[in-house]
């Protein structure tokens, strides 16, 4: 099982200091996040793509190829990759080159996004949002499979004999999540492909995030990609730590009251026994992230949000060190217990590349 954090990329005023960091220094400190979560034993770092304040990710292949260059293990994926508002011949191309940078440490989480103005900004409408993503992720499928690409769709002009460069490394293509919050067309989509769904639950209650999973298991098995069971399923989750409890809330709950996300809202011990939100020990975290395959079965990723809301730098490199000495280790342990003989690891381009050449000798 796949471990890891993802990144918004907020820049929050810190609400204890009233200091705001700059877009540089926020930038710099996702990279010094990243490199962290190697270090601690990590197998995942994820960032968002936004185009608007307070965000900065607004180019990921720029940031994670920076990484890239800087980590050895590390996988670099996004959180999500915006399928509606990029052309999908510009993702083929630069995720193929970063997967060459990166000697294929690279996969996607394909997504809408969650800002409803950046469609116009790219010359789209919001209404058509379902459509834009089934038909560009279609198309960048194609590109990635395909020497030679012929294809005409509604919302971009056609192609003729077009081919990406470069080539996806050793000619398999990224692996692909599709991240979806609420809708069901995702994980029917994320089905149909074979390719993995990724419920970014840090705002839900599990019930719904059961709904949603059990979705795309079945209709996973439905195309005929294996059993329910086999499906490709991460999820996220949110945690703030201290030895002690007590000391995590206190230190926790001015941050939680003015975050740009859900600040002024439900309090804070709502808030956790709602949704994945933790706040309290290691232990705590251990629980209540294990908790997570009851009601969405044996999964292959867990990534959790650690940086936001106006964290300190030292406060989040903090949590990573109790994230990778007390909690993942444990949570590895946990989560290998029972877990079938047939249910898969998550992909990586190593054993993509293994399973295409197998392929290839049949």
């Amino acid at each position: 099982m796949q471990f890891g954090i993802f990144s918004v990329g907020d820049v929050t005023t810190d609400p204890t200091t009233g200091r705001t960091p700059s877009e540089g220094e926020r930038i710099k400190a996702m990279v010094a996040i990243a490199r962290k979560a190697e270090e601690v034993g990590l197998d995942v770092f994820a960032t968002g793509e936004h185009h608007n304040p307070p965000f900065v990710p607004s180019s990921p292949t720029t940031m994670l190829g920076y990484i890239a260059a800087r980590t050895d293990k590390l996988i670099l994926s996004t959180s999500t990759t915006l399928i509606t508002t990029n052309d999908p011949v510009k993702i083929a191309e630069d995720y193929a080159m970063l997967q060459h940078l990166a000697d294929g440490r690279v996969d996607l989480m394909m997504g809408r996004g969650n800002t409803g103005p950046v469609y116009p900004w790219f010359g789209q409408d919001i209404r058509d949002g379902i459509d834009l993503a089934l038909e560009n992720y279609a198309l960048l499928r194609r590109l990635w499979r395909e020497d030679v690409v012929d294809w005409e769709g509604k919302f971009r002009t056609a192609l003729q004999g077009f081919t990406s460069t470069p080539r996806p490394l050793d000619g398999v293509a990224p692996f692909v999540w599709h991240g979806s919050i609420r809708s069901p067309e995702i994980a029917e989509q994320a089905a149909y492909y074979g390719d993995g769904f990724f419920h970014n639950n840090i705002f839900w209650p599990a019930d719904h995030t059961k709904r949603m999973v059990e979705l795309y298991r079945t209709r996973y098995a439905h195309y005929g990609h294996g059993t329910p069971e086999q499906a490709i399923v991460g999820l996220g989750g949110q945690v703030f730590m201290r030895k002690n409890s007590q000391d995590a809330v206190r230190e926790f709950r001015p941050y939680f009251d003015n975050a740009p996300v859900y600040g002024h809202g439900p309090s804070l011990e709502d808030f956790t026994a709602q949704t994945p939100l933790t706040v309290g020990s290691p232990q705590q975290v251990i629980d209540k992230t294990l908790s997570f395959r009851e009601y969405a079965g044996d999964y292959q990723r867990q990534l959790f949000l650690m940086d936001h809301a106006g964290l300190p730098l030292k406060t989040v490199l903090e949590q990573l060190d109790l994230l990778g000495e007390e909690v993942v280790p444990v949570l590895r342990e946990e989560f290998a217990k029972g877990r079938p003989a047939d249910v898969p690891d998550a992909p990586t381009h190593r054993s993509l590349t293994a399973a295409a050449r197998k392929e290839a000798t049949v």
